[in-house]
This record gives C-alpha cells, sequence and structure tokens, in this order.
C-alpha cells in the first residue's frame, strides 16, 4: 500500500486505552548538566558512522558536484565550528582535554571540524554577550602571539597544541576545515596604511596589498607548518578536508549594504567613501583604471557625466541610496569592477594554495551569509571556488528584536530556503556555519529539520555554530552564549540522530532537481531588489520547491529560466514521501520525517495526533517537542534490536527569566542547566517479531539512569512511558 509521510488517522493509535497526559504547565524544568568529561563509550554513540583515521583514503575531492572520498565513495561532513568565546572554554585544548573532546565528538557522530579565529591572539579578549546581559566571555585563544606589536608571529605553545588536537581529531575520525582570514585584527607593526582605524579590515583584505601579502604568509605559517605528532604539513595531510581563505568578508556585500557611503565634501562634485583615505584613493584609482580598459571612451565620459566630475578627475563611486535609481551603465560599472577585484583576489589565493604552497585540498573562497542581500553577484566569485558554502541563523539576536519564533510555524521563511538559494549544477555545497541560536523555546526543531532537508538537497557538508571544548575545572554545566552547543542538553541529545540522518543517507535525496539560471541584466537587478524579495531575490520563484524537489542554480550570465510553481500544497510533501511539512494558518506547525532507519516528530505534536510515521507516534503533555527514532544497528526500525530514542523540548539555565515581549532573557541564569521533559506516552509501532520493548533513560554523559522502563503491548505494538526520569535520551533494547 502506497505510504504518504504524515498522513495517518487516529485509527493508528487504536488499542489499550490511554489516560490523558499532564497538560503543559504541569511539567516542572528538570536539572540536565550534560557533561562530555564523565562520558564513555555508550550503546547510543554514533561513532560507527566515522572510519578513521581520517584521511586513510587520500585527501577529500571536489568533483561531478559533490565530495569524494580518495578510494571514489562519497563523503559528507556532518560538523561543528570550533570557538573559544566563553570563559571556561577555549578552541585548542590542553592535551588532556583534546582526548576528552575528540572522543566526545566522535560519539556524536561528528566527522569533521571547523577550526574557526584561530588567527586570533593568544590572549584573551574581555567582552560581554552582544544585544544581551549574558555572562561576560572572552575571545578565543589563537596561534598570534598577543604580547607584541604585530601580528605576524605564531605563538609556539600554542602551535604543539594545535598539533595534538588536530593529531587527536585525525585518529578518531575527524576532518579538519582551516579557515584563513577570520578575525585576525592587524597591529602597527605589520606595517598596514591606516592600522588603527580599519580594525580586523573586512573588504579591504581584498585588495590591500600589504594586507594580502600578510594573508600570504600566513596560509604558509599555518598550512606549511610540520605537525610534530603526524609528521605531516598541514597542506600534505589527507585529514585536511578544506581549506577557507575568507570567512564572511566580500566587497560585494558592503557595496550592496551601501558600505561606499557617500557624503558630499568640499566642492560639491566629489564624494567621500566610507572607508579611510588611503584605501578610498587605492580602491577608486583601481577602478578608473579598470574602466580605461573596460569600458569605451564615450561610457567613461558618460560615467564622469553621472557622477558630476570633470574628465580629468576620477569617477567616483556612488553615493549611499544611490543603487535603487542609479543609471544601469553605472549600476553595472561598479558592480563588474567589484566582483573583478573579488575573483582576482580568490585567483591569486588559490594559486598561491594550491601552487606555491602545495595544499592539496579543495579551497573555499567565502560563503553567501546574508540572505538580506541578494546573492547572484556574490555567486559568480563563489563559483570560481571547488565548493560553494553558505552561513545561517534562524532569527539571530544581533539582527532581530522579535525573536523566539517556532521556524516550523513558517516553511516559506525557513534555514532551508536560505540555504537553498545558493547550490549550484557541479558544485558541493556546505553550510559552514548555521544555528538556532539560545535563547529559543524552539530550538530542539533545528537539527532534525535542517538534517533531513539537507539530505533531500543531497549537500555535502553542515557545520554548526559552534562547539567549545571546556577547561577541565574552570566550566559550568550553564548554556553561556547564544551559539555554543557544548552544553546544551537538547542539540547535543540531537547530534547523533542528525548524523545518522545525514551522514547514514536515511533521508533519500530528491527525486527530481529543479533549475534556475540568470542573465546579466537579471543579477545587476537582483542587486539593488529591496528586502521585501528575500532570501531568492528572484521574482516569481516558488519557495516551497526546495521543500520538495532538489533546488540548484545552473548558470550565471545566461539566458534565464526558472521553473514553474508548484500547485499550492498543505502539507508540504517531498518528492520522495519521506519528509512532510504542515502548518495551520502559520500555527501549530509539525515536520515528519519518514524513512527505513530515522523517524522523527518535529514541532506541536500535541496539536496535531494524527500525523505519525510507520514506526512512530506520540501522545504528550509538552506544548512543543522534537522527537527522533533512529536505527542504530543499521536494520531498518521495524526490524533493529538497538534504537536511538530522542525526546526533547525546551532548556534553559537556572534562574533565567525572559523580557515582557519573551524575545530575549533578561537574566541569563545559572548553572545547571535545566530541560522540560517530554512526558506522555511514545508508541513505537509495527516491530515486527517484538515480545519485549525496553527502554533505558539516560543521562548527559550518556550514562544510564535507574532501570529500564518496560514497555507495555498496544495493538499496533508498543508503548513506552516518558518524562520520569527527566531525560532526553533513551536506548531502546527490542527483544524477539
Amino acid at each position: 500500500m502506497k505510504r504518504f509521510a504524515c498522513l495517518f488517522t487516529a485509527a493508528a493509535l487504536a488499542g489499550t486505552a490511554l489516560s490523558a497526559p499532564a497538560s503543559a504547565q504541569d511539567i516542572p524544568m528538570q536539572p540536565f548538566p550534560v557533561d562530555h568529561e564523565a562520558r564513555v563509550d555508550s550503546g547510543a554513540d554514533a561513532r560507527f558512522l566515522l572510519d578513521g583515521p581520517a584521511g586513510k583514503y587520500g585527501f577529500i575531492q571536489a568533483r561531478d558536484g559533490h565530495l569524494y572520498r580518495g578510494d571514489g565513495k562519497r563523503f559528507r561532513c556532518w560538523g561543528v565550528n570550533l570557538t573559544g568565546w566563553t570563559i571556561g572554554g577555549e578552541e585548542i585544548p590542553s592535551h588532556k582535554d583534546a582526548e576528552t573532546y575528540a572522543n566526545a565528538l566522535a560519539r556524536l557522530g561528528v566527522n569533521c571540524v571547523r577550526m574557526h579565529f584561530l588567527d586570533r591572539p593568544d590572549t584573551p579578549d574581555q567582552m560581554r554577550n552582544e544585544g544581551t546581559n549574558g555572562p561576560v566571555t572572552h575571545g578565543p585563544r589563537g596561534l598570534i602571539r598577543g604580547d607584541v606589536n604585530n601580528s605576524r608571529e605564531i605563538n609556539p605553545e600554542r602551535m604543539e597544541r594545535l598539533d595534538y588536537w588536530f593529531a587527536q581529531l585525525k585518529k578518531n575520525g575527524i576532518y579538519v576545515n582551516f579557515n584563513l582570514n577570520v578575525g585576525r585584527v592587524f597591529k602597527p607593526g605589520d606595517g598596514v596604511p591606516d592600522v588603527d582605524l580599519i580594525n580586523n579590515a573586512k573588504a579591504f583584505t581584498y585588495f590591500g596589498p600589504e594586507l594580502v601579502a600578510l594573508q600570504k604568509e600566513y596560509a604558509k605559517q599555518l598550512l606549511g607548518h610540520t605537525n610534530q605528532y603526524t609528521g605531516l604539513r598541514y597542506a600534505d595531510d589527507p585529514a585536511v578536508m578544506t581549506v577557507e581563505v575568507v570567512n564572511e568578508n566580500s566587497v560585494l556585500e558592503f557595496w550592496m549594504r551601501n558600505w561606499l557611503r557617500g557624503e558630499r565634501v568640499k566642492g560639491g562634485a566629489n564624494y567621500q567613501l566610507d572607508m579611510t583615505p588611503h584605501y578610498q584613493a587605492l580602491l577608486v584609482d583601481k577602478y578608473n583604471a579598470w574602466l580605461a580598459k573596460n569600458r569605451t571612451p564615450a561610457q567613461v565620459a558618460e560615467l564622469h557625466r553621472m557622477a558630476g566630475v570633470m574628465a580629468d578627475k576620477p569617477v567616483p563611486f556612488m553615493r549611499r541610496g544611490d543603487h535603487p535609481d542609479a543609471p544601469r551603465l553605472r549600476l553595472d560599472a561598479e558592480l563588474a569592477f567589484l566582483t573583478q577585484v573579488e575573483i582576482d583576489f580568490h585567483a591569486d589565493m588559490k594559486h598561491f594554495l594550491k601552487d606555491e604552497l602545495g595544499v592539496k585540498s579543495p579551497v573555499v573562497p567565502m560563503a553567501d551569509h546574508t540572505y538580506f542581500i541578494a546573492n547572484q553577484p556574490l555567486m559568480r566569485t563563489a563559483l570560481k571556488g571547488d565548493i560553494v558554502d553558505a552561513h545561517v541563523y534562524w532569527q539571530h539576536p544581533a539582527i532581530y528584536g522579535r525573536r523566539n519564533e517556532p521556524m516550523v510555524n513558517s516553511p516559506e521563511l525557513s534555514i532551508i530556503q536560505k540555504l537553498a538559494r545558493s547550490t549550484a549544477v557541479g558544485k558541493p555545497f556546505t553550510v559552514s556555519e548555521v544555528n538556532h541560536p539560545f535563547p529559543s523555546e524552539y530550538g530542539s526543531e533545528m537539527i532534525p529539520i535542517l538534517a533531513s532537508y539537507a539530505a533531500l538537497q543531497d549537500w555535502d557538508g553542515i557545520f554548526f555554530y559552534t562547539f567549545e571544548t571546556k577547561i577541565s575545572g574552570e566550566w559550568k554545566p550553564a548554556i553561556a552564549d547564544h551559539f555554543d552547543m557544548t552544553l546544551d542538553p537538547v542539540k547535543m541529545a540531537q547530534m547523533p540522530a542528525g548524523a545518522m540522518i545525514f551522514l547514514r543517507g536515511d533521508v533519500s535525496a530528491a527525486k527530481t532537481v529543479l533549475t534556475r539560471s540568470y542573465s546579466t541584466d537579471q543579477i545587476s537587478e537582483a542587486s539593488r531588489l529591496p528586502r521585501a524579495e528575500m532570501p531568492y531575490y528572484t521574482p516569481g520563484f516558488d519557495k516551497m520547491i526546495p521543500l520538495v524537489h532538489g533546488s540548484r542554480v545552473s548558470c550565471l550570465d545566461c539566458k534565464p529560466s526558472l521553473p514553474a510553481p508548484l500547485p499550492p500544497a498543505n502539507p508540504i510533501v517531498s518528492d520522495t514521501k519521506e519528509l512532510c511539512w504542515k502548518t495551520s494558518d502559520g500555527k501549530d506547525g509539525i515536520v515528519s520525517v519518514d524513512t527505513a532507519r530515522s523517524q522523527a516528530l518535529v514541532g506541536f505534536v500535541r496539536e496535531n495526533p494524527k500525523v505519525q510515521t510507520r514506526n512512530l507516534s506520540a501522545e504528550i503533555a509538552n506544548r512543543f517537542a522534537t522527537i527522533t527514532l533512529s536505527s542504530l544497528d543499521g536494520k531498518p526500525i521495524n526490524l533493529s534490536n538497538r534504537l536511538l530514542l530522542t525526546t526533547t523540548s525546551t532548556t534553559q539555565n537556572t534562574g533565567a527569566t525572559w523580557d515582557e515581549r519573551r524575545a530575549m532573557l533578561t537574566n541569563w541564569g545559572t548553572a545547571p542547566t535545566l530541560i522540560e521533559p517530554v512526558t506522555g506516552w511514545i508508541q513505537l509501532k509495527d516491530l515486527e517479531g517484538a515480545i519485549g520493548v525496553f527502554a533505558q533513560p539516560l543521562d548527559g554523559a550518556a550514562r544510564p539512569i535507574g532501570k529500564e522502563i518496560s514497555g507495555k503491548m498496544i495493538e499496533p505494538g508498543w508503548e513506552i512511558r516518558v518524562g520520569a526520569p527527566a531525560t532526553t535520551s533513551y536506548l531502546i533494547r527490542v527483544e524477539r
């Protein structure tokens, strides 16, 4: 019988009568600290998904639109960023902590890490969480010496720790993505013009010759270094998955955000750019030299007239606010020039990395990370690299005033949409930063939804932002900032389930891939479309397509094309029939995942009792919950003897309080973290030949809590009462 995900009837619950679960307001928050140091190998681990040591099959290769191992098998990355912003955490751990956390990550199913902010000083920066009254934090203790008047010297002690950390990750089957230019702040001793004015020099790094030279020097110091524990230069180590050139850094981005701010200055006809005079003159000179080579004399004369400057003066960039009404000649000239600046820089850096340093891993030039501006101009640069990459956050705390809303109620605005806009035919696609930032009562929805739709779209990698190794004896079991997932009991519980969905390929790739293409005119006009057109900046494109079919950009600067809109549908069902997204007029949303080896119910489960999967249904008290069921032995769920059940809702620190809009915390709270335990009954159905089903609750170190819970037989299968003891995970044992 043909079966459609999430379209089941209440008859599936027939059998043993159930008394109504407690109401949501009766569910008290319970302490549930995460402790990676106390964790040991467990039957709930997803380490079996890794195949270490990393790199044993040779270098990761980018070809035919995907990533492959050296032995020709597909490679997917389920990863985390490594940073060190919070007190008690750091990016480059001690030897002892390196061993602890390399093992911890492997148990979670993590097979890749993104080494982020290595180009920061080795001394902490004191700061407070942006936009909150959260705990004071410090910046990551990176590789660069902080006690000298330049940013060019590597601390040998920090480098030795990095070597050991890398070796431990490699040993555990975890690949490394190295970032080059991320957060480096240049100093007077670097010999950089206007060093005291440009902070971390975003955008300037593309065209300031001193800055370009310093980036190459740092790349050589890092990638040309021989790891004393592996005996290999990083450039020669196949455990290096990728190298990223710049992080969240684009000249075009700042241009489209009107970074080139125009202000009237003396004379009335010239405009001051939003940069220092040195870099203003440098970029304007480059622009005018480019115009002389790439535009006719008549066009250059017309650009002088449009800008209101004499023929013997350089053509300036437009003022802030001029883009919407700018003549196409001027708009196109600036857009084309700045695009060329980016392309030339990245071509030069790739040549340096590959041909001079001998880097053998794929090179990622940049990431599409600003979905509130058009991405088509940036894609011209991104497509020159080996991999296309993107970043996204659901309701980032630095952007949104109104937060704490469930993504499951807004499929048209979801992170899937904002990521799918950047995927391209013939290029692997990775997501090197993503999170559903804390605090949110709905953070449990992110991992299963993203893992499932990333698999549907057949993407190649995901790196959550962020994971921070904790310093032994200096951390407390509390969520320390918006982005650190390390001690978040909800997200840590779901990482193994997400790894099985994505790495194991439990969710199938879409059967059909629909493509779109853009003409040069469309790209120019997209660059000045209003925010109402985000994230695709493509009038007429149906945003539901990436939730149903595969979606890719086929080409730029070519004949334009657009797939036909889909018929209106609710629920939105993938063409594989494995994923289903249902809402009720923007409320009570729920996503179901229904595959042979992984199944899930995500969202307002209580309000959608008819939404079930083949082997999973729930009758719970919680207003919002995420429930996943995964086979741990590789068999289909109905035949599996070992299963991982995660039941997650919301989490917060002890004593935390919300503001009057319930959008942000007024009191961040203290240790320990608390969870709202999912309370009620979980039904495991159609377990062939089962004569007993037992659920072992696990604590935040994956250790057993008390005795197994015996499932009770009902007509469709078995039911398990959940909620006491408080937990996020159960190891299910099936007797046959």
